[in-house]
């Protein structure tokens, strides 16, 4: 059975397609500049790659041009568009509905009640949803909420401390975000450790970054709350933020609303605080060069993920391992010494030289450390992909 994952941008689209039988890769690809004069389409598949520049009006569009290469006569892995058995997406915010579902009015009715908190990912996806289900009639859509992993934190850890009326009529309450992320890291931890029911806790650090606390494989505690906007500081987005400094900022700058939330949202975190770039990469080329503010908002990111870190360890009495992923995870030697610094009496101890060598899957973590130290690439999209097989075997 294959399974295309689809993963959007405004005006972007990417994709895997994957063969379940084995859960084999067997072709990625992308197309961006959407409803451009010229739209950029890459498809790779095997040692082959194909690269056209046609106009792409949509994303309906977009995935039809996907799947021409696809099926491309000399190189192509389809013979006809009909052998995907469903598109995936690892959709955003469901609000009401949080799970794994097949793709209708009422799925794309839920998904519109919550375009106000999350404004940059439910518009796009919307959209791209209703012009694949009138171009592609014949292959089923399923959208996968990004918050389904956090379904199982319990209520002590998951509610706001506002009006009770507010949070069940308006659905407020902190969701969690990166769910496919960090499933898979839950998944693959477990597997690393040889156990089931290891407390792990899952650092999903990229240009969005959330932790997520595990026991026995379902997430108990995350960062991130009602939208992907808070929890530790993003890329250009503020994390958390204390709303009553919203009305002094209207009055002094005479901004609205809208737009001071728009300036958060494209212009506060790392961005914000060091003025320089939003990427760990810039920041630390910025520091070495005795850039203040670029090492101010590496000293802030550092300590956030330490801080909630500190409560997760609380939180579940201990971990038996940290897991670093996504882009800044696997990558950023420097922050995960920076995390995991000084604490040996927590039982964490890093081998130095065995963090600086991490190259792909790995442990980092000296012989006499009582939690494991694990860097450990994400595959948000085989896990998306499963899911589409679940729901089609319902």
């Amino acid at each position: 059975m294959l399974v295309l994952v689809a993963n959007l941008g405004s005006t972007s689209f990417k994709y895997r397609l994957y063969d379940m039988s084995n859960e084999e890769c067997l072709a990625r690809g992308a197309v961006d500049r959407i409803g451009q004069s010229e739209s950029n389409c890459v498809v790779e598949i095997g040692q082959w790659k194909d690269e056209r520049q046609i106009p792409v009006e949509d994303h309906g569009v977009a995935v039809t041009a996907c799947l021409q290469q696809l099926t491309d006569p000399q190189h192509g892995v389809l013979n006809d568009a009909s052998e995907v058995a469903a598109i995936g997406f690892k959709a955003v915010h469901g609000g009401r509905l949080s799970g794994v579902f097949r793709v209708d009015d009422d799925v794309l009715e839920a998904m519109s009640e919550m375009n106000a908190a999350a404004p940059a990912h439910n518009p796009p996806y919307i959209a791209a949803m209703r012009s694949m289900r009138e171009k592609l009639p014949g292959i089923p859509l399923v959208a996968a909420f990004e918050t389904d992993f956090h379904q199982t934190i319990p209520a002590s850890r998951r509610e706001y401390a506002i009006p009770r009326d507010w949070a069940d009529e308006f659905h407020i309450r902190k969701y969690g975000f990166h769910g496919a992320s960090h499933r898979y890291i839950a998944t693959r931890s477990a597997e690393q450790l040889g156990r089931k029911d290891a407390r792990i806790i899952s650092c999903h650090l990229g240009g969005s970054s959330s932790l997520t606390a595990i026991e026995s494989g379902r997430s108990v505690m995350t960062t991130m709350g009602m939208t992907p906007q808070t929890g530790l500081p993003q890329n250009n987005r503020v994390g958390d933020f204390d709303p009553f400094a919203i009305p002094l900022i209207i009055e002094r700058t005479g901004m609205s609303l809208d737009e001071v939330l728009s300036h958060l949202a494209s212009h506060g975190g790392l961005l914000g605080l060091s003025g320089v770039s939003g990427d760990i990469r810039d920041l630390e080329q910025a520091a070495d060069q005795g850039n203040a503010g670029a090492q101010l908002a590496l000293d802030v990111f550092v300590q956030e993920i330490r801080r909630h870190l500190g409560g997760m360890l609380v939180a579940m009495g201990g971990a038996d391992a940290i897991v670093f992923t996504g882009g800044i995870g696997e990558k950023g030697s420097r922050i995960r010494a920076a995390v995991c610094d000084g604490l040996e009496q927590l039982g964490i101890t890093m081998d130095a030289e065995a963090n600086r060598a991490v190259n792909g899957e790995s442990s980092f973590h000296s012989s006499d450390s009582k939690v494991e130290l694990w860097v450990i690439p994400t595959n948000e999209e085989i896990i998306v992909a499963r899911q589409c097989i679940d729901v089609l075997n319902r």
